[in-house]
């Protein structure tokens, strides 16, 4: 009789959306139970929009893993059309899509420039790849190569990032789901089944063709009422003002309440060139999670600055700033007439009150109509881009950049005109 395995790696997750998902090999196995990837279950999917859509509390993990199973099913009707994909390539590409988030920070978009300097979450994802490369003997090669673009299959990695890839299609239904926004679900299946190759890119067969209508009409429609919706952009603006707050505090030597990873980041805040060249920094990044910020901003509504302990009070207690959408930026007079309102209403100086005036510009483009397009795969053979299927109408609905300057500012001040 054969030893008995200490450990069972061969595991099933009970998924809400899709039933079980099983972990199709060891290695990937192993990279879940990594602390890195643990690390997810920590990560908010969707920042703070719990505080508009009660169950909003999944995670990057969740989504991860949801991503993976997508890609497991997409692999599968690719071989049964055909398509070569040899099994290390189909355990790489599930691989590359299990960890193509998991160089998100806390709050994920939310800070992403906050605690680093203009490092995206993408370049921290390969660093990470890289190092958990290096622990597992080179056996992430293959995987990288996807996950960057550079294998050969060229298919492979627009399963991973593209306008409909697996990334894609589990996080619409996923948070759909989560949110409660029904409108926003999409048929993964149907799309799933339409796959196929062509020239070496990946196509949907032409009758997926309503499928995809409706898959642009749920992106268009999540977008506006989930990821930009105007409470949940004003609670983002006014975290990334209480974490810029107290960077500055840190930084003029002011003594905060933090974890020990957090404090550091706050001091540091490391730009490009440092977190890609001190592997250090890494180390620390990847300690982080939600639990570091909510937990330091819980204290701060206690420190004795104003404006860090207001700002802090306002996201704990979710007394949130209004905000109000407008058809072009701030003019800098209305801008000045505002924190002169704060200013003299809360005791605080001009300078100070800049804090609680927050700008920003929802922007979406649901079709990228100049990038990599959609194909079609016709019943003929030729392929077609999705903007020559006239079936949809008007595409360019769905192509055309919808950008929205707003303003935030604390909701009992009235606007200034």
């Amino acid at each position: 009789m054969p030893p008995v395995p200490a450990t069972n790696k061969f595991k099933l997750f009970n998924d809400p959306i899709y039933g079980f998902i099983s972990l199709p090999s060891e290695r990937i196995f192993d990279l879940v139970e990594h602390p890195y990837f643990q690390r997810l279950r920590r990560i908010s999917q969707l920042g703070l929009s719990y505080l508009v859509y009660p169950g909003a509390y999944h995670t990057r993990f969740h989504h991860a893993l949801g991503a993976m199973h997508l890609m497991h099913k997409a692999i599968a009707v690719l071989r049964r059309k055909g398509v070569d994909i040899t099994d290390s390539e189909a355990e790489s590409a599930q691989i590359a899509i299990l960890l193509h988030d998991i160089g998100h920070g806390p709050f994920s978009h939310a800070l992403e420039h906050t605690l680093l300097d203009g490092v995206h979450h993408e370049t921290v994802s390969r660093l990470i790849m890289r190092r958990l490369n290096a622990e597992f003997g080179g056996s992430l090669d293959e995987a990288i190569a996807i996950f960057e673009g550079t294998h050969p299959k060229g298919f492979l990695h627009e399963l991973i990032s593209s306008q409909l890839d697996m990334d894609r299609m589990d996080y619409l239904k996923r948070d759909a789901f989560y949110t409660g926004v029904i409108e926003g679900a999409i048929n993964s299946d149907r799309l799933l089944e339409m796959l196929h190759v062509a020239d070496g890119h990946l196509v949907l067969e032409h009758k997926a063709i309503t499928s995809i209508e409706k898959f642009l009409m749920s992106r268009s429609l999540m977008y506006w009422q989930v990821y930009m919706h105007k409470t949940v952009l004003s609670a983002e603006h006014m975290l990334v003002e209480v974490l810029r707050r107290a960077s500055m505090l840190v930084q003029s030597g002011a003594t905060l309440f933090a974890s020990e990873e957090l404090g550091m980041l706050l001091r540091r805040r490391p730009n490009h060139a440092e977190f890609t060249t001190e592997p250090e920094l890494l180390e620390w990044f990847t300690q982080l999670d939600d639990s570091d910020i909510l937990s330091a901003i819980k204290q701060w509504q206690r420190h004795p600055d104003p404006v860090l302990r207001a700002l802090s009070t306002r996201i704990i207690q979710r007394k949130l700033f209004r905000i109000k959408f407008l058809d072009a930026p701030l003019a800098p007079e209305d801008r000045r007439a505002l924190e002169a309102s704060v200013s003299e209403s809360m005791g605080i100086s001009p300078e100070d009150a800049s804090h609680f005036v927050l700008e920003g510009v929802a922007s979406n483009k649901t079709y990228a109509s100049d990038k990599q397009e959609i194909k079609l795969l016709k019943r003929n053979g030729t392929v077609l881009p999705l903007t020559q299927a006239s079936e949809i109408l008007p595409l360019s609905v769905y192509s055309q950049v919808i950008t929205r300057p707003f303003v935030c500012w604390p909701k009992e001040l009235p606007w200034i005109r």
